[in-house]
């Protein structure tokens, strides 16, 4: 029986898949039907058909699945002031003043992505009293590069001393000068409630913004996203409607998963009763992703909770957000309501309340696979606690290619070899997704490709590679950008292949990845993308 529809044919291409065994030099023609693949055959295409592209004998794989980004706060970064270049003090003034021209007509002064560590002109760090040089009578906001840091003026400070909930925040996270009071410097999930609490962005701002960021996504061949957006926009049902809204108006042409990230049991409680879809269910581009939780803080900070104590911070094992029964209440109650769990958990300390929590019978952790994010320090005991709960971790090898100098300083000479261990993760069977945590990481998954499959920067430092016996191969790197992200949406069977019956993103590589040396893999380049059998992006 024929087909109702048009069925286009894209001959003349070749096949990269993961552990599929497709030869760089077999060509082949592919029959596209309503946005998915009906059906991949060898040779050439030979019979007639006006809907006939020509591969011109490139390579064609899966598009990527990034499954830990925050695009929200990406296509803010565009739109709104990026200080992600400035080296000083005065350059970051500059830049600030050149934004906001007219300072005396803003009520609000904001910006990301600087980095004062590596400021030139001052010796310390910033505070409130350093903002009063840019005005003393605005609400300013500037955000650190990774996003677990912040300086706010005093003005916003004393906004945010009268709110009654931020006192429950932890005390590591609130930096104190030597008389105990505020110097307008906070940490991890303090940034989060100001962010939440203090600074929404309107609906029309955010749809903006995401629409700014798309093309940077296409680009890259990214086709569907798991993404943590709410803290930018202050509830989850604006955030729907954000991503919804830019649906209905044709600019959004990638499938995202939205987590909902959480304070308390209330928070969670309250998203429960008052929204009523659950993780998978949505629209067609818009679904509901996880309940994100954070457990900890970074290692840069020394706030990421450890079982042993920082060797450049031996006073300190870092700071857990929640006491394991709080958790334990908290997930099995995600969990009952049908929704998966996702929880940062960056320190080997984290990482065991997390599991001890998806231990729970209450958790059905293999059926809502539930997942870990980070997961930079582990142990023999967690990875095999982990391969026995059924959890999924989630890595951003993009993170190595600046931070394997410090690692000695974060995590004792013992666990070094477990830090972002993910050729142990792989031996154990832990199903890992490769991911870019953008705008903090890269957005191109082939840089994270590289870095997992080199551990080294892209000077090639340190030679052969940080840790090398944790190198990915190939294949294994960009399964986790394809497969493994699909199997945590439930979507395994339909997407993340070039595979008959499966949706047809895809993407053009300028060169076969088996072609390619493992050093080399920085050349290899995304010409076209493609999302539901339609060319969304062209480098020509």
């Amino acid at each position: 029986m024929k087909k109702a529809g048009v069925t286009m044919i894209l001959d003349n291409v070749r096949i990269y898949q993961p552990y599929e065994g497709y030869h760089p030099e077999v060509i082949h023609h592919i029959e596209i039907h309503d946005g998915s693949i009906a059906g991949i055959h060898k040779g050439r295409y030979s019979s007639s058909n006006d809907q006939v592209i020509d591969g011109n004998g490139k390579t064609i794989m899966a598009g990527f699945n990034d499954s830990h980004m925050h695009l929200l706060r990406f296509g803010l970064l565009k739109k709104e002031l990026d200080l992600t270049q400035v080296t000083s003090w005065k350059e970051m003034k500059e830049e600030v003043e050149k934004h906001y021209p007219e300072i005396e007509e803003e009520e609000w002064i904001f910006g990301k992505g600087f980095n004062d560590g590596q400021f030139t002109d001052i010796d310390h760090l910033l505070t409130a009293e350093d903002l009063d040089e840019i005005n003393v009578n605005k609400y300013m906001y500037f955000m650190h590069q990774d996003g677990h840091e912040c300086v706010i003026s005093k003005k916003l400070l004393n906004k945010l001393e009268e709110e009654e909930l931020f006192h429950k925040e932890p005390e590591d996270f609130k930096e104190r000068d030597q008389d105990g009071g505020l110097t307008g410097r906070f940490k991890d999930t303090a940034v989060h409630y100001i962010n939440h609490h203090l600074w929404e962005r309107s609906l029309e701002e955010a749809t903006e913004a995401l629409e700014t960021a798309m093309p940077y996504l296409l680009q890259y061949g990214v086709t569907s996203i798991h993404t943590d957006d709410r803290s930018f926009i202050g509830s989850y049902k604006s955030l729907w409607k954000a991503y919804t809204e830019a649906e209905k108006k044709g600019n959004l042409p990638i499938q995202a998963h939205l987590h909902h990230y959480i304070f308390d049991r209330q928070d969670l409680q309250s998203f429960i009763d008052s929204f009523d879809k659950r993780t998978g269910d949505g629209t067609d581009r818009v679904k509901v992703g996880a309940i994100k939780i954070f457990l900890d803080g970074t290692q840069r900070l020394h706030t990421a909770a450890m079982r042993q104590p920082y060797p450049g911070q031996p006073d300190s094992i870092g700071n857990l957000i929640y006491t394991q029964e709080q958790l334990n209440d908290m997930v099995a109650l995600a969990s009952q309501n049908g929704m998966q769990v996702a929880m940062h958990a960056l320190g080997d300390r984290a990482v065991q309340s997390a599991l001890t929590a998806l231990d729970q019978e209450e958790a059905n952790t293999k059926v809502l696979r539930h997942r870990i994010i980070h997961a930079q320090t582990m142990g023999e005991d967690l990875l095999k606690r982990t391969s026995n709960v059924g959890a999924y971790i989630e890595t951003q090898p993009s993170f190595l290619m600046g931070e394997w100098s410090e690692k000695d300083q974060w995590v004792p000479e013992s666990l070094l070899p477990y830090c972002d261990a993910f050729k142990k993760m792989q031996d154990y069977n832990i199903p890992i997704t490769l991911s870019s945590d953008a705008p903090i990481g890269s957005l191109d998954p082939i840089t994270s490709v590289f870095a997992a499959v080199n551990r080294t920067n892209t000077d090639h430092e340190p030679e052969g590679g940080w840790m090398p016996q944790e190198r990915l191969s190939i294949d294994q790197s960009f399964y986790g950008f394809g497969v493994t992200p699909a199997e945590l949406e439930f979507q395994e069977k339909r997407k993340g292949k070039i595979q008959e019956g499966y949706v047809a993103d895809f993407v053009f590589l300028n060169t076969h990845p088996e072609t390619i040396k493992n050093h080399e893999l920085l050349n290899l380049m995304v010409e076209e993308t493609w999302i539901q059998g339609k060319r969304v992006f062209s480098r020509e």
